[in-house]
């Protein structure tokens, strides 16, 4: 198995995403892919999620990353099968493999729910140093599990910055002010936003009632190591179901 026969198994090709899409995905950085998920699949999700967090407890996330002010999950490739369809779906893979120059393998697949009051983050890329533009390391999707809005704290961007060459803790005084050319990603339950991770972006407050809820399904190149190792984590019975070509993404 290659990355050129993963790709074909999931239905990726060069049309998978239209050339304006790429172009916006290269220029901006990020990509907006509405209605991926459905009505149904969204709340059987999200149910499962906020099941999972309840039964994990304060352990929740400890496989990679605890966060005050959020409800976290990690390892979810290993929790339900309907996790899968964040690291197959062709139009998201077709996206990764823009960026990532159709070399990459699952970095991570998480969740996390920013609380009311909370959610708030400096701008920052999801790689430890510098790139030069075009040698992206990591790609990131975020599937909106409810309604993205101004008032719930939005994701925000800064369209272009992954070209920068710089990321926002060398490049700015205080990464946790507000920038005059961000953008809030404001969007329905079920879309799905591939981001360059060298993008400058953040969270921002949540200042509904309720959790912002959605899972980060990121993606780094095959050199670099994974933030959840997936050949430690996964279990027998995960690794047996799988195909091929989900085996080779996850590099198990």
């Amino acid at each position: 198995m290659d990355m050129t026969e993963a790709l074909a198994s999931f239905g990726v090709t060069e049309t998978t995403l239209s050339e304006d899409e790429i172009r916006f995905l290269d220029e901006r950085g990020y990509l907006p892919l509405p209605n991926l998920l459905s009505d149904a699949q969204v709340s059987a999700i999200r149910e499962r999620v906020e099941a999972l967090a309840a039964a994990e407890g304060a352990g929740a996330g400890a496989e990679f990353q605890q966060e005050a002010g959020t409800e976290r999950l990690s390892n979810l490739v290993d929790k339900d099968p309907m996790f899968e369809i964040c690291f197959t779906h062709p139009r998201v893979l077709a996206g990764i493999s823009r960026v990532l120059s159709g070399d990459f393998k699952l970095f991570s697949l998480n969740s996390r729910a920013s609380l009311p009051g909370e959610g708030l983050q400096a701008l920052h890329a999801d790689w430890h140093s510098d790139v030069d533009p075009g040698d992206f390391q990591v790609c990131n999707s975020i599937w909106l599990l409810v309604d993205f809005t101004e008032e719930n704290g939005a994701t925000r961007v800064v369209p272009g910055t992954h070209n920068s060459g710089k990321s926002p803790q060398t490049a700015l005084d205080d990464p946790r002010a507000t920038h005059p050319d961000e953008i809030l990603l404001t969007a329905k339950a079920g879309t799905v936003v591939i981001f360059n991770s060298h993008l400058w972006h953040g969270g921002t407050i949540n200042r509904s009632a309720a959790p912002r809820y959605a899972l980060h399904s990121a993606f780094t190149r095959r050199h670099n190591e994974q933030q959840v190792n997936q050949k430690k984590f996964l279990s027998a019975d995960t690794v047996a179901r799988l195909g091929a070509a989900e085996r080779f993404i996850l590099d198990v």
